[in-house]
């Protein structure tokens, strides 16, 4: 099993999303920006749901 990004790694690809953010807007953003397979894997396993915060995007990360 792969590896769960920590936050640093997942908001670097983040960086300028206008929050609140659907899941399918932070997956788009990580795409655009380069993410790798790890966090494209971690924000695809994060419940379909508006976050409006980095912080509540770290926290869906570690829960899922």
């Amino acid at each position: 099993m792969a590896e769960t990004p920590n936050p640093i790694q997942i908001q670097k690809f983040l960086g300028g999303i206008d929050y609140p953010a659907s899941r399918e807007t932070l997956l788009s953003r990580a795409k655009e920006s380069g993410a790798d397979t790890s966090v494209l894997d971690a924000l695809q396993k994060i419940p379909d749901k508006e976050y409006d915060s980095p912080t509540a995007v770290s926290s869906a990360v570690s829960d899922a």
